[in-house]
């Protein structure tokens, strides 16, 4: 099982937008050729980047456009935006282990500081990293 799409289509959009927003008018259907999904699932993402402000959203031929600097949004932003991860973690237990087992019995406690930790270091690396990086980045790997 692997967190969901949403995340990675949701920075690919934030990045498409830093990288294209000078030069085209980015409008959902741009950003559904690049990402390669349906508009529905871009614009049901870009209302929730566009609630983060993350991003702003004109009519007409302005199209979508960063809501502040890309340095200042960090992709711990962006998931935080379309992910639904609240206060118990990211990690779901399994909803009815043996308690006469003794691994069913106790493995939510066994396993559970190790579970927090590997959440709060993956969270670190997504707050480091920001969307000017990767649009730095995908400068450098442009064919």
């Amino acid at each position: 099982m692997q967190i969901a799409s949403r995340f990675t289509i949701a920075v690919h959009i934030v990045a498409c937008i830093d990288y294209f927003q000078k030069s085209t008018s980015v409008t959902s259907a741009f950003l559904a050729g690049s990402v390669g999904v349906n508009r529905v699932v871009i614009r049901t993402l870009m209302t929730k980047l566009k609630e983060a402000g993350i991003i702003a959203i004109s009519r007409g031929k302005t199209g979508v456009r960063l809501g502040r600097r890309s340095e200042e949004i960090s992709l711990y932003d962006v998931y935080k935006a379309v992910e639904s991860v609240d206060e118990s973690g990211l990690f779901n237990w399994h909803s009815s282990p043996n308690p006469l087992c003794p691994v069913g019995k106790n493995v939510r406690r066994a396993l559970g500081e190790t579970l927090v930790k590997a959440q709060l270091s993956m969270e670190k690396e997504l707050k480091s990293a920001t969307i000017a990086d990767l649009t730095a980045e995908l400068h450098k790997v442009a064919d």
